[in-house]
Formats: structure tokens, sequence, C-alpha cells
């Protein structure tokens, strides 16, 4: 089937990966690579993170749940000083591929966000970065945020909502995310999916499925 639309994550793909702030973070505090993305990784659907992009806490309920979660992990940190390191820098070739598909194809974004977390629906940690995302955004033909839908990556139900927000199958559509679980579900529906590891190989695999030059 012709492709159709192209489908974003927003976070680490339109902007530097959290991790690398997350292993920066890491390095500062003494505590092993990667402890936090170990955090999130037990009971993914039922844990702090996966509640707070649901909405279905608020931040200082995060902050408390997350202490408590890294705590029996081995190591204390508070959940109000992993919000900070959300926020990364916004990647140019990124959004000139994007205007490129907007000119050829359907245009979505799914992202998996938080309430109240920095500034905008980006989570950037500044005013500047929030307007930057904020025009980022407009280009998109149908947003969808976890946070207010109630819904997160990678529940098939939020895919499957966005193709009926852009009127595609899911066999025409390429999705893009910096995270292989939520690639999983997005390719298990028919997608083609591509996992974001940098700027470059996307950029790549997206000009190879789409037939664009980027």
């Amino acid at each position: 089937m012709a492709i159709e639309a192209v489908i974003w994550d927003f976070g680490g793909v339109f902007t530097t990966s959290p991790f690398e702030a997350f292993r920066r973070y890491e390095a500062r505090n003494a505590l092993p690579t990667d402890f936090l993305r170990g955090v999130n990784a037990v009971d993914p659907n039922t844990n702090a993170w996966a509640r707070f992009e649901r909405a279905e806490i608020d931040a200082a309920a995060f902050d408390a749940l997350f202490l408590e979660e890294s705590t029996r992990l081995g190591h204390a940190v508070p959940g109000a000083d992993v919000l900070p390191l959300l926020s990364g820098e916004v990647r140019p070739g990124m959004v000139a591929a994007l205007k490129a598909c907007k000119a050829r194809f359907k245009v979505g974004c799914i992202t998996n966000n938080v309430p109240g977390a920095g500034h905008g629906t980006g989570m950037a940690s500044s005013p500047e970065k929030a307007a930057a995302v904020a025009g980022i955004l407009s280009l998109f033909d149908a947003l969808i945020e976890s946070s207010k839908a109630g819904v997160r990556k990678p529940d098939p139900r939020i895919y499957r909502m966005m193709c009926d927000l852009l009127d595609v199958a899911p066999e025409a559509c390429v999705y893009l995310d910096d995270l292989g679980v939520n690639c999983k579900p997005a390719a298990a529906l028919g997608m083609t999916a591509i996992k974001v590891s940098s700027e470059e190989q996307a950029l790549a695999e997206l000009a190879a499925a789409t037939g664009l030059a980027f």
C-alpha cells in the first residue's frame, strides 16, 4: 500500500534524547548507568511514570511515587529531579523533514507527555524553547497527547486513534519513535516503523520509506 501519512513521536525525535540528560544526571549523582530507565521499566504500565503520562496523578504525587520506586531499587531519586531532564534541543534536520513530508503526506504526532512539567506540550525548559516547540507542533494535521487522551504508547489504541484522525489505514503509515517498545505496536498494526537512534539514521530510513530526499 502506498504511503499516505507519516506519524511522529516528539521527544527524542524532534529533540535530542532525554536519555542523554538521564546519563548526565546519573554521572553527577554516582548512580549506575541507565538507572533512571530501569526505574521506568519496572511495572511499565502502572508505575508512577505511566500514571503521570495518563494524567492519573499530579506532579507532587509523581515526585513521591518515583522516589519510592527508585528507593526500592537501591537509590533514592525524587521525581522532581527527573522532570527537568525531559527537555532536549531541537533537531533542525528533523523539522525540515517534517515540512517536506507535510508537502506530500498527512502528518501526525503522538507524544507521551505529562501535565505541568516544563513549558508547554513538549515539556520545554524555557518559554523560548516552548515557543519553538509550539511552532513545530503547529505543522501537524493531528496531535495526540497522552496526558490529554488518557492513553499512552505503547497501548495500540493510541495508534488507532491517530489513524482515525488522519483517516488512513495503518498500512499506509510510517511511524517514527526513539523507543523500540513504542515501535512494536505500530509495526504490529501494519505501519512501517522506524526506531530513531540518530537523526542521520532516521532520515535515511524515512527517505527510503517515503521516496523523499532529506
